[in-house]
């Protein structure tokens, strides 16, 4: 070990127990350090009337404070608000909390995992997610492949189906410490794959669910939701199936066609949730956006859809704009975004912090979205720990359990940038760029929300290579080149 002379036992344990204090020191003050910055930067204490924020493609700026002017420009853009003309009211934002996710933070020295979860969740001292979705069973970020159910006893003797919680545990205990942080959080379930013995073929990996089993996948999810509960950490939002027109050969997954979907929940699951004291509303879909004609089938089932909530969509194909289609077919749908990967395929911080703001902070929400999730919460450096599936993905944090040193990545500060300033029950409203050409318009984007104290909150995307005027709600700054701006006008 460089810098340490190890001769004697005792010596041995003195040298690893110095090491552990000084990694569990610098996590513990780099945790403060944030803490207190983020409660500077973003005015937790006694906020302004009028702030803004930044963070620029080249990393110089990472929330920071930018200066705002009240004194008019006839030289700015203007990004208009009406607050009159209202769209969705808003749930929150934030990521998935995986079994890696899990295992990552609660390696961390105690103090670290306790400040980590504060930046992460708390409203006041932190960006406040608000939102957490996580895997029924087991997901390719985990370390071994199960469901909670995987004994066939129920259906084969008629005994009392037995979930297996343990592997829970942890997961548990985490969501109820982030509660803590975090009372408006919204958690979402889904399940990668029903148990084997419901499936053909009976595997974990590809197939579907038969027909027969319909109604032991109901009570599944119907008996997991009712543990969850019990164990103080109530479901919100349950989604029927992960990619449902995804079937992984490496990780749990399984393939459900629109009309079993459709089955499944208009003659099974809707009935099975509607018995229980405290159910979490359905979200079809939760797959890409390539092809909304799979939840208009599922929508245009009246049994079905008497039982649906709303539609969830992930990233991977397709744009964005499918998701007014559906609500435009179905206008009292709920909408939700739910999952984007970033990962070593897309390695520049700059080109990922202005894509995941422009096309799902920005974008989504523009679409209907109510919530906004990204994938894993924390991956460690190697994209880890994982089971099959993506062997590169990153994380919203990167976390070295041996140092204990987080990396907060570019997903992080797309995320702080609307889930810090745009609290559950604001309302997105409408917001159009004026003074600017049509070439130069296309390279800000933007989303304004009004809160109920009549704050407005409006987000700009500034994709141009150079500083941009505008002028947000009364409120004059300067965009920098290729950056985020969040901008918050309290009302007076």
């Amino acid at each position: 070990m460089p810098g340490f002379v190890l001769l004697t036992t005792g010596d041995i344990g003195k040298a690893v127990r110095g090491a552990v204090r000084r990694i569990m020191h610098r996590a513990v003050m780099f945790g403060a350090i944030m803490t207190a910055s983020l409660t500077t930067t973003l005015g937790a204490q006694s906020p302004p009337p009028v702030e803004a924020v930044v963070t620029t493609a080249d990393r110089t700026r990472l929330l920071a404070t930018l200066p705002v002017s009240r004194a008019p420009d006839t030289t700015a853009w203007t990004v208009e608000v009406d607050t009159m003309l209202r769209y969705q009211s808003m749930t929150g934002f934030g990521a998935a909390l995986t079994d890696a996710s899990v295992s990552l933070l609660n390696a961390l020295p105690r103090a670290a995992r306790d400040a980590l979860v504060r930046e992460l969740f708390s409203p006041t001292r932190g960006v406040g997610f608000s939102m957490l979705r996580i895997p029924i069973g087991a997901s390719d970020f985990s370390t071994s492949h199960t469901t909670l159910a995987d004994s066939a006893s129920y259906a084969t003797d008629g005994t009392p189906m037995r979930l297996n919680l343990l592997g829970e545990s942890a997961r548990l205990a985490l969501l109820r410490d982030i509660r803590r942080q975090q009372p408006a959080l919204t958690v979402m379930a889904t399940p990668w794959s029903a148990p084997a013995w419901m499936k053909t073929p009976a595997s974990l990996y590809g197939g579907t669910l038969r027909d027969d089993a319909m109604p032991h996948f109901a009570h599944y999810l119907a008996r997991v939701v009712a543990a969850f509960d019990s164990a103080g950490v109530p479901i919100d939002l349950l989604s029927v199936q992960n990619e449902p027109q995804h079937a992984p050969p490496d990780y749990p997954g399984m393939r459900l066609s629109p009309a079993q979907r459709a089955t499944l929940v208009g003659r099974h699951l809707g009935p099975a949730l509607a018995r229980l004291p405290h159910a979490p509303q359905l979200l079809e879909w939760d797959h890409n956006w390539d092809a909304p004609e799979e939840p208009l089938a599922v929508l245009a089932d009246s049994a079905a859809r008497g039982y649906v909530h709303g539609v969830a969509w992930h990233c991977y194909a397709g744009d964005v704009s499918a998701q007014s289609r559906v609500q435009a077919a179905f206008p009292s749908m709920a909408t939700y975004f739910t999952e984007c990967a970033g990962g070593a395929w897309a390695p520049d911080f700059g080109d990922n912090l202005l894509w995941n703001s422009k096309t799902l902070i920005v974008g989504a929400t523009r679409h209907w979205a109510r919530g906004v999730m990204l994938w894993n919460v924390a991956l460690d450096a190697t994209g880890g720990p994982h089971k099959g599936g993506c062997a590169n993905c990153r994380g919203v944090v990167t976390i070295d359990a041996r140092t204990a040193r987080v990396t907060r990545n570019e997903e992080y500060y797309a995320l702080a940038h609307a889930s810090r300033f745009v609290a559950r029950g604001a309302v997105r409203v409408e917001s159009r760029l004026t003074g600017a050409t049509a070439a130069e318009a296309a390279g800000v984007t933007h989303v304004a929300f009004v809160h109920p104290d009549g704050a407005v909150t409006v987000i700009v995307v500034n994709e141009h290579r150079r500083a941009v005027r505008l002028t947000v709600a009364r409120a004059t700054v300067t965009a920098p080149p290729r950056s985020v701006v969040t901008v918050v006008v309290r009302a007076q």
